[in-house]
Parts: C-alpha cells; sequence; structure tokens
C-alpha cells in the first residue's frame, strides 16, 4: 500500500505586512522548542532565494505565533535536524 502525498499551506503575514505562502515540510521540537520547516511557493526553484525556511513557533496570547532564528549556530543545528529526518532513508518516524 502506498502512501499519497499531499502538501499542506501556510500563508503568513511579516511586521512589515508582506504575505508569503509556505509549504510545511514538518515540524520538530529540538532542545525544548518547536521548529517548523517550509518551502516558498511563490518563489521559482531556479529564484536564488528559494530554499529551506526554518521558523520557530512561540506561543503568544494564546495564538500560535511564528519567528525566525537568529542565532545562526542554532539555525544550523536545527538545519542539520531536518535535514536527518527528510532526506536520511535510516531515519524513523
Amino acid at each position: 500500500m502506498s502512501e499519497e502525498y499531499s502538501p499542506e499551506y501556510l500563508q503568513i503575514v511579516d511586521d512589515e505586512g508582506v504575505e508569503y505562502n509556505l509549504e510545511i515540510l514538518d515540524t520538530i521540537d529540538y532542545k525544548d522548542k518547536t521548529y517548523m520547516a517550509f518551502l516558498p511557493t511563490d518563489l521559482d526553484e531556479d529564484d536564488p532565494d528559494y530554499g529551506m525556511i526554518i521558523l520557530r513557533v512561540v506561543e503568544e496570547n494564546g495564538e500560535e505565533m511564528y519567528e525566525s532564528v537568529e542565532d545562526e549556530s542554532e539555525e544550523q543545528a536545527v538545519y542539520e535536524a531536518f535535514m536527518r529526518i527528510l532526506f536520511d532513508p535510516d531515519e524513523e518516524d
């Protein structure tokens, strides 16, 4: 029996009011924080800005919000964790 992939999407608006349409790749918990990985749906794969976007999930006033990961070492560690999960055939769910 094969599983059919059905992508999920999220639209977010940044602090400047710019809307982004993102495909949700996965969600992980890393060092007691939750992160989500996305791909932009409104950019061509050949665009230099195209690539995986990692945002930290935070709760603010009971609402789920997303924030950029400013610390480069934290972002790199989370990126590597996502890469293992998304692309390592030996990684189990």
